[in-house]
Protein backbone atom coordinates (compact mmCIF):
# COMPACT_ATOMS: atom_id res chain seq x y z
CA UNK A 1 0.00 0.00 0.00
CA UNK A 2 3.18 2.32 0.89
CA UNK A 3 4.70 1.94 -2.63
CA UNK A 4 1.12 2.24 -4.32
CA UNK A 5 0.69 5.01 -2.37
CA UNK A 6 3.99 6.85 -3.29
CA UNK A 7 3.56 5.97 -7.08
CA UNK A 8 0.68 7.79 -7.07
CA UNK A 9 1.91 10.97 -5.24
CA UNK A 10 4.92 10.53 -7.91
CA UNK A 11 2.47 10.30 -10.62
CA UNK A 12 0.50 13.61 -8.97
CA UNK A 13 3.53 15.91 -9.14
CA UNK A 14 4.84 14.57 -12.82
CA UNK A 15 1.61 15.40 -13.97
CA UNK A 16 1.54 18.88 -11.99
CA UNK A 17 5.08 19.55 -13.69
CA UNK A 18 3.76 19.17 -16.58
CA UNK A 19 0.56 21.09 -16.22
CA UNK A 20 3.30 23.43 -15.27
CA UNK A 21 5.34 23.62 -18.23
CA UNK A 22 2.46 23.81 -20.36
CA UNK A 23 1.06 26.61 -18.56
CA UNK A 24 4.49 28.26 -19.21
CA UNK A 25 4.77 31.22 -21.41
CA UNK A 26 7.01 30.30 -24.57
CA UNK A 27 10.68 31.94 -23.78
CA UNK A 28 11.75 34.64 -25.96
CA UNK A 29 13.24 34.30 -29.09
CA UNK A 30 16.64 36.15 -29.56
CA UNK A 31 17.66 34.78 -33.20
CA UNK A 32 14.76 34.68 -36.14
CA UNK A 33 14.99 32.77 -39.10
CA UNK A 34 14.58 35.17 -42.18
CA UNK A 35 13.74 32.83 -45.46
CA UNK A 36 14.53 34.79 -48.87
CA UNK A 37 14.70 35.03 -52.56
CA UNK A 38 17.96 36.66 -52.67
CA UNK A 39 20.50 33.96 -51.70
CA UNK A 40 22.92 36.66 -52.77
CA UNK A 41 22.41 38.94 -50.47
CA UNK A 42 23.74 36.82 -46.93
CA UNK A 43 25.93 39.41 -46.07
CA UNK A 44 23.57 42.07 -45.94
CA UNK A 45 21.10 40.05 -44.18
CA UNK A 46 24.38 38.92 -41.42
CA UNK A 47 25.12 42.65 -41.19
CA UNK A 48 21.77 43.71 -40.73
CA UNK A 49 21.25 40.71 -37.58
CA UNK A 50 24.85 42.30 -35.70
CA UNK A 51 22.79 45.49 -35.77
CA UNK A 52 19.73 44.34 -34.52
CA UNK A 53 21.10 42.13 -31.95
CA UNK A 54 22.77 45.25 -30.85
CA UNK A 55 19.97 47.80 -31.11
CA UNK A 56 16.98 45.32 -30.23
CA UNK A 57 18.19 42.42 -28.69
CA UNK A 58 17.56 40.19 -31.77
CA UNK A 59 19.84 38.45 -34.49
CA UNK A 60 18.85 37.19 -37.79
CA UNK A 61 19.62 33.71 -39.24
CA UNK A 62 19.35 34.28 -43.64
CA UNK A 63 17.98 31.04 -45.17
CA UNK A 64 18.50 31.60 -48.67
CA UNK A 65 17.50 30.34 -51.75
CA UNK A 66 18.15 31.10 -55.46
CA UNK A 67 15.47 29.72 -57.37
CA UNK A 68 12.61 31.46 -57.16
CA UNK A 69 10.14 28.44 -58.43
CA UNK A 70 11.37 26.30 -54.84
CA UNK A 71 11.02 29.21 -53.10
CA UNK A 72 7.91 30.12 -53.51
CA UNK A 73 6.76 26.10 -53.46
CA UNK A 74 8.72 26.14 -49.55
CA UNK A 75 6.39 29.38 -48.39
CA UNK A 76 3.57 28.45 -49.51
CA UNK A 77 4.09 24.26 -48.11
CA UNK A 78 4.58 26.47 -44.88
CA UNK A 79 1.47 27.59 -44.40
CA UNK A 80 -0.18 24.04 -44.22
CA UNK A 81 3.27 22.68 -42.06
CA UNK A 82 4.86 23.06 -39.13
CA UNK A 83 7.88 24.35 -40.56
CA UNK A 84 7.48 28.41 -40.62
CA UNK A 85 9.90 30.97 -41.17
CA UNK A 86 9.80 33.64 -38.61
CA UNK A 87 10.30 36.56 -41.51
CA UNK A 88 10.45 36.42 -45.19
CA UNK A 89 10.61 37.95 -48.48
CA UNK A 90 8.07 38.06 -50.95
CA UNK A 91 6.54 40.02 -53.73
CA UNK A 92 3.87 42.90 -54.35
CA UNK A 93 1.42 42.91 -56.54
CA UNK A 94 -0.92 39.72 -57.37
CA UNK A 95 1.54 37.74 -55.10
CA UNK A 96 1.04 39.58 -52.24
CA UNK A 97 -2.69 39.32 -52.53
CA UNK A 98 -3.24 35.85 -53.20
CA UNK A 99 -1.30 34.63 -49.83
CA UNK A 100 -3.58 38.09 -47.92
CA UNK A 101 -6.22 36.45 -49.21
CA UNK A 102 -5.47 32.74 -47.82
CA UNK A 103 -5.07 34.79 -44.08
CA UNK A 104 -1.76 33.64 -43.60
CA UNK A 105 0.00 36.83 -43.39
CA UNK A 106 -0.01 39.45 -40.45
CA UNK A 107 -1.38 42.80 -40.72
CA UNK A 108 0.88 45.84 -40.59
CA UNK A 109 -1.42 48.19 -40.71
CA UNK A 110 -0.26 50.02 -37.49
CA UNK A 111 3.38 49.57 -38.14
CA UNK A 112 2.86 51.22 -41.93
CA UNK A 113 0.63 53.96 -39.46
CA UNK A 114 3.17 54.53 -37.24
CA UNK A 115 6.30 54.85 -39.36
CA UNK A 116 3.99 57.20 -41.92
CA UNK A 117 3.35 59.45 -39.08
CA UNK A 118 7.18 58.95 -37.88
CA UNK A 119 8.22 60.06 -41.04
CA UNK A 120 10.08 56.56 -41.56
CA UNK A 121 7.78 55.39 -44.45
CA UNK A 122 5.97 57.15 -47.53
CA UNK A 123 2.64 57.59 -47.83
CA UNK A 124 3.02 57.40 -51.42
CA UNK A 125 4.39 53.57 -50.80
CA UNK A 126 1.59 52.55 -48.76
CA UNK A 127 -0.77 51.44 -51.80
CA UNK A 128 1.58 48.39 -52.63
CA UNK A 129 1.24 46.90 -49.57
CA UNK A 130 -2.32 47.74 -49.00
CA UNK A 131 -4.73 44.42 -49.80
CA UNK A 132 -8.92 45.45 -48.58
CA UNK A 133 -7.92 48.13 -46.90
CA UNK A 134 -4.93 47.06 -44.99
CA UNK A 135 -1.42 47.11 -45.17
CA UNK A 136 0.51 43.18 -45.20
CA UNK A 137 4.48 43.20 -44.58
CA UNK A 138 6.98 46.40 -44.97
CA UNK A 139 9.47 47.47 -47.44
CA UNK A 140 12.27 45.23 -47.13
CA UNK A 141 13.67 47.22 -50.07
CA UNK A 142 12.37 49.92 -52.68
CA UNK A 143 14.77 50.74 -55.81
CA UNK A 144 13.63 53.82 -58.26
CA UNK A 145 14.40 53.51 -61.86
CA UNK A 146 16.19 55.90 -64.02
CA UNK A 147 19.12 56.03 -66.60
CA UNK A 148 22.65 55.54 -65.95
CA UNK A 149 25.01 57.08 -68.44
CA UNK A 150 28.22 56.82 -69.17
CA UNK A 151 30.06 60.55 -67.89
CA UNK A 152 33.01 60.69 -70.10
CA UNK A 153 30.98 59.98 -73.40
CA UNK A 154 28.17 62.61 -72.18
CA UNK A 155 31.32 65.22 -71.79
CA UNK A 156 32.98 64.31 -74.86
CA UNK A 157 30.02 65.30 -76.91
CA UNK A 158 28.95 68.21 -74.76
CA UNK A 159 25.70 66.41 -73.38
CA UNK A 160 24.10 66.95 -70.19
CA UNK A 161 21.34 65.48 -67.96
CA UNK A 162 18.10 66.23 -70.44
CA UNK A 163 15.55 67.82 -69.22
CA UNK A 164 12.66 66.62 -71.30
CA UNK A 165 11.86 63.57 -73.68
CA UNK A 166 12.81 65.90 -76.88
CA UNK A 167 15.75 66.11 -75.34
CA UNK A 168 16.61 62.85 -74.09
CA UNK A 169 15.94 62.00 -78.24
CA UNK A 170 17.89 65.01 -79.45
CA UNK A 171 21.38 63.32 -77.24
CA UNK A 172 20.40 59.76 -78.67
CA UNK A 173 20.76 61.25 -82.18
CA UNK A 174 23.66 63.13 -81.66
CA UNK A 175 25.38 60.00 -79.73
CA UNK A 176 24.34 57.10 -82.54
CA UNK A 177 25.98 59.79 -85.83
CA UNK A 178 28.97 59.55 -83.36
CA UNK A 179 29.05 56.05 -83.87
CA UNK A 180 27.96 55.56 -80.22
CA UNK A 181 24.82 53.25 -79.60
CA UNK A 182 22.64 55.07 -76.89
CA UNK A 183 20.93 52.52 -74.92
CA UNK A 184 20.96 49.50 -73.97
CA UNK A 185 18.16 46.69 -74.03
CA UNK A 186 17.63 42.80 -73.75
CA UNK A 187 15.30 40.07 -75.00
CA UNK A 188 15.42 38.20 -71.61
CA UNK A 189 13.63 38.71 -68.42
CA UNK A 190 13.96 42.40 -68.65
CA UNK A 191 12.21 42.92 -71.95
CA UNK A 192 9.57 44.84 -70.19
CA UNK A 193 11.87 48.15 -69.42
CA UNK A 194 11.08 50.11 -72.58
CA UNK A 195 7.46 49.04 -72.31
CA UNK A 196 6.92 50.00 -69.16
CA UNK A 197 9.12 53.39 -69.54
CA UNK A 198 7.20 54.60 -72.77
CA UNK A 199 4.01 53.62 -71.43
CA UNK A 200 4.08 55.38 -68.07
CA UNK A 201 5.77 58.29 -69.63
CA UNK A 202 2.73 58.48 -72.23
CA UNK A 203 -0.22 57.32 -70.16
CA UNK A 204 0.42 55.98 -66.58
CA UNK A 205 -3.36 55.98 -66.01
CA UNK A 206 -3.46 53.78 -69.17
CA UNK A 207 -0.34 51.59 -67.70
CA UNK A 208 -2.37 51.12 -64.32
CA UNK A 209 -5.58 49.64 -66.12
CA UNK A 210 -3.76 47.12 -68.08
CA UNK A 211 -2.54 45.75 -64.43
CA UNK A 212 -6.31 45.40 -63.40
CA UNK A 213 -7.59 44.57 -66.65
CA UNK A 214 -9.51 47.79 -67.35
CA UNK A 215 -7.79 48.41 -70.57
CA UNK A 216 -6.43 46.20 -73.34
CA UNK A 217 -3.11 45.33 -74.99
CA UNK A 218 -4.82 45.87 -78.00
CA UNK A 219 -6.31 49.78 -77.18
CA UNK A 220 -4.76 52.42 -79.50
CA UNK A 221 -2.80 54.09 -76.48
CA UNK A 222 -1.14 50.85 -76.40
CA UNK A 223 -0.33 50.46 -80.02
CA UNK A 224 0.86 53.99 -80.08
CA UNK A 225 3.20 53.16 -77.87
CA UNK A 226 4.37 50.48 -79.21
CA UNK A 227 5.17 51.84 -82.79
CA UNK A 228 6.98 55.00 -80.85
CA UNK A 229 9.43 51.79 -79.08
CA UNK A 230 9.47 50.82 -82.93
CA UNK A 231 10.75 53.69 -83.80
CA UNK A 232 13.44 54.32 -81.63
CA UNK A 233 14.37 50.30 -82.54
CA UNK A 234 14.13 51.05 -86.15
CA UNK A 235 16.47 54.29 -85.77
CA UNK A 236 19.56 51.85 -84.41
CA UNK A 237 19.08 53.16 -80.97
CA UNK A 238 19.60 50.44 -79.21
CA UNK A 239 22.41 47.34 -79.46
CA UNK A 240 21.88 44.03 -80.04
CA UNK A 241 18.97 43.05 -77.88
CA UNK A 242 20.72 39.23 -78.32
CA UNK A 243 23.59 40.20 -76.68
CA UNK A 244 24.48 38.45 -73.52
CA UNK A 245 27.31 40.79 -72.29
CA UNK A 246 26.34 42.32 -69.10
CA UNK A 247 24.92 45.92 -69.15
CA UNK A 248 27.79 47.28 -66.40
CA UNK A 249 29.78 46.37 -68.85
CA UNK A 250 28.98 47.81 -71.80
CA UNK A 251 28.67 50.83 -69.61
CA UNK A 252 31.88 50.81 -68.41
CA UNK A 253 33.02 49.79 -71.77
CA UNK A 254 31.52 52.70 -73.55
CA UNK A 255 29.80 50.36 -75.85
CA UNK A 256 26.53 51.55 -74.70
CA UNK A 257 25.65 55.82 -73.43
CA UNK A 258 22.55 54.46 -70.76
CA UNK A 259 21.13 52.03 -69.36
CA UNK A 260 17.61 52.31 -67.96
CA UNK A 261 17.93 50.29 -64.53
CA UNK A 262 16.55 50.52 -60.86
CA UNK A 263 19.01 52.13 -58.48
CA UNK A 264 20.20 48.91 -57.10
CA UNK A 265 22.24 48.93 -60.33
CA UNK A 266 24.87 51.40 -58.80
CA UNK A 267 26.10 47.92 -57.10
CA UNK A 268 27.18 46.51 -60.53
CA UNK A 269 29.11 50.20 -61.26
CA UNK A 270 31.13 50.30 -58.00
CA UNK A 271 31.88 46.61 -58.56
CA UNK A 272 33.53 47.58 -61.59
CA UNK A 273 35.48 50.13 -59.71
CA UNK A 274 33.46 52.77 -61.44
CA UNK A 275 33.41 56.07 -59.22
CA UNK A 276 29.60 57.89 -59.34
CA UNK A 277 30.23 61.64 -60.56
CA UNK A 278 33.29 60.64 -62.20
CA UNK A 279 32.46 57.34 -64.27
CA UNK A 280 28.64 57.34 -64.55
CA UNK A 281 25.69 59.23 -63.52
CA UNK A 282 21.82 59.00 -62.84
CA UNK A 283 18.92 61.02 -64.00
CA UNK A 284 15.48 60.47 -63.55
CA UNK A 285 14.14 60.08 -67.31
CA UNK A 286 11.68 62.74 -68.31
CA UNK A 287 8.08 62.12 -69.62
CA UNK A 288 7.29 61.34 -72.99
CA UNK A 289 3.78 63.56 -72.47
CA UNK A 290 5.43 67.32 -71.49
CA UNK A 291 1.44 67.66 -70.21
CA UNK A 292 1.82 65.72 -67.57
CA UNK A 293 1.66 67.00 -64.02
CA UNK A 294 3.88 65.10 -62.55
CA UNK A 295 7.18 62.96 -63.82
CA UNK A 296 6.38 59.07 -63.43
CA UNK A 297 8.66 57.15 -61.79
CA UNK A 298 9.15 53.07 -62.38
CA UNK A 299 9.38 52.08 -58.74
CA UNK A 300 9.87 48.09 -57.43
CA UNK A 301 9.72 47.24 -53.30
CA UNK A 302 9.74 43.82 -52.44
CA UNK A 303 8.18 43.12 -49.01
CA UNK A 304 9.51 41.68 -45.93
CA UNK A 305 6.57 40.01 -44.25
CA UNK A 306 5.81 37.81 -40.91
CA UNK A 307 3.07 34.94 -40.90
CA UNK A 308 0.06 35.29 -38.67
CA UNK A 309 0.97 32.66 -36.21
CA UNK A 310 4.66 34.07 -35.98
CA UNK A 311 6.04 35.12 -32.39
CA UNK A 312 5.73 38.45 -31.29
CA UNK A 313 9.17 39.12 -31.79
CA UNK A 314 8.84 38.97 -35.52
CA UNK A 315 6.55 41.94 -35.40
CA UNK A 316 8.99 44.02 -33.27
CA UNK A 317 11.93 43.55 -35.94
CA UNK A 318 9.52 44.84 -39.02
CA UNK A 319 8.88 47.72 -36.74
CA UNK A 320 12.76 48.55 -36.48
CA UNK A 321 13.09 47.90 -39.54
CA UNK A 322 11.43 50.66 -41.20
CA UNK A 323 13.42 52.78 -38.42
CA UNK A 324 16.23 55.46 -39.19
CA UNK A 325 19.01 53.72 -37.65
CA UNK A 326 18.58 50.16 -39.43
CA UNK A 327 17.79 51.87 -42.98
CA UNK A 328 21.15 53.75 -42.94
CA UNK A 329 22.80 50.35 -42.26
CA UNK A 330 20.76 49.01 -44.80
CA UNK A 331 21.11 51.58 -47.79
CA UNK A 332 25.34 51.22 -46.53
CA UNK A 333 25.83 47.87 -47.05
CA UNK A 334 24.19 47.72 -50.02
CA UNK A 335 25.23 50.80 -51.73
CA UNK A 336 21.67 51.64 -52.65
CA UNK A 337 18.42 53.67 -51.70
CA UNK A 338 16.31 53.18 -49.01
CA UNK A 339 12.64 53.76 -48.42
CA UNK A 340 13.18 55.50 -45.65
CA UNK A 341 13.06 59.36 -47.11
CA UNK A 342 15.10 60.42 -44.11
CA UNK A 343 18.05 57.94 -44.99
CA UNK A 344 20.62 60.09 -46.41
CA UNK A 345 22.73 58.07 -49.24
CA UNK A 346 25.91 59.35 -50.56
CA UNK A 347 25.68 59.20 -54.16
CA UNK A 348 24.17 62.32 -54.63
CA UNK A 349 22.08 61.35 -57.29
CA UNK A 350 20.73 58.36 -55.31
CA UNK A 351 19.92 61.11 -52.56
CA UNK A 352 18.11 63.44 -54.73
CA UNK A 353 15.79 60.75 -56.14
CA UNK A 354 14.93 58.88 -52.35
CA UNK A 355 13.93 61.94 -50.93
CA UNK A 356 11.53 63.63 -54.03
CA UNK A 357 9.76 60.11 -54.28
CA UNK A 358 9.38 60.45 -50.25
CA UNK A 359 8.26 63.89 -50.86
CA UNK A 360 5.74 63.30 -53.52
CA UNK A 361 7.64 65.24 -56.18
CA UNK A 362 7.24 62.23 -58.54
CA UNK A 363 4.23 60.56 -59.68
CA UNK A 364 5.54 56.46 -58.30
CA UNK A 365 4.65 53.63 -61.34
CA UNK A 366 4.60 50.00 -60.08
CA UNK A 367 7.39 48.05 -61.98
CA UNK A 368 5.57 46.44 -64.69
CA UNK A 369 7.13 42.82 -63.33
CA UNK A 370 5.18 43.35 -60.10
CA UNK A 371 1.95 44.95 -61.40
CA UNK A 372 1.06 42.24 -64.02
CA UNK A 373 -0.49 38.85 -62.80
CA UNK A 374 1.92 36.38 -63.05
CA UNK A 375 0.44 34.60 -66.36
CA UNK A 376 -0.25 37.79 -68.34
CA UNK A 377 3.59 38.75 -67.48
CA UNK A 378 4.65 35.38 -68.46
CA UNK A 379 3.23 35.98 -72.27
CA UNK A 380 4.52 39.54 -71.82
CA UNK A 381 8.11 38.72 -71.40
CA UNK A 382 7.97 36.82 -74.02
CA UNK A 383 6.20 38.50 -76.35
CA UNK A 384 8.52 41.75 -75.77
CA UNK A 385 11.67 39.45 -76.38
CA UNK A 386 10.64 38.65 -79.50
CA UNK A 387 9.51 42.46 -80.87
CA UNK A 388 13.15 43.96 -79.74
CA UNK A 389 14.56 41.22 -82.09
CA UNK A 390 11.67 41.89 -84.36
CA UNK A 391 10.37 45.13 -84.70
CA UNK A 392 7.61 44.32 -87.37
CA UNK A 393 5.99 42.12 -84.62
CA UNK A 394 4.27 44.38 -82.16
CA UNK A 395 0.65 44.14 -83.38
CA UNK A 396 1.19 40.51 -83.14
CA UNK A 397 2.60 40.05 -79.69
CA UNK A 398 0.20 42.74 -78.18
CA UNK A 399 -2.69 40.49 -79.56
CA UNK A 400 -0.83 36.96 -78.36
CA UNK A 401 -0.49 39.37 -74.15
CA UNK A 402 -3.77 40.08 -74.74
CA UNK A 403 -5.43 36.68 -75.39
CA UNK A 404 -3.16 35.80 -72.13
CA UNK A 405 -5.27 38.75 -70.04
CA UNK A 406 -8.29 37.73 -71.83
CA UNK A 407 -8.06 34.21 -70.11
CA UNK A 408 -7.01 35.68 -67.38
CA UNK A 409 -9.73 38.18 -66.49
CA UNK A 410 -12.29 35.74 -67.06
CA UNK A 411 -11.96 33.98 -63.74
CA UNK A 412 -10.16 36.89 -61.82
CA UNK A 413 -11.97 39.63 -60.51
Amino acid sequence: MRTLAALGLTMTLTLAACGDDAAAPAQKKTELSLYNDKGAWSKYFDDMGALSKQQISLSLKPVGYTDSAQYQAFIKASFRTDVKPDLFTWQTGGMLAEIVKQKQVADTTAVWQEAIKAGDLPQDLAPYYTVGGKQYCVPLNVAYWGMFYHKQLFDQHKLKPPATWDELIEAAGKLKKAGVTPFYHTSVLFSFVWFEQLMAGTDPDLYDRLSTGEAKYTDPGVVAVMEKWKQLIDAGYFVNAGDKTDPADLLKNGKTAMVSFGTFFTTSMTTRAMVSGKDYGFFVIPNVNASLPKTSVIFESGPLCALQKSPPESMQYLKWWTTTSAQEKWAASRGDVSANPKVTVKDAALDAITKDAGSGKYRLVNRYFEATPPPILTAALDGFGKFVSDPSTGKEVLETIQKAADEYWSTHQ
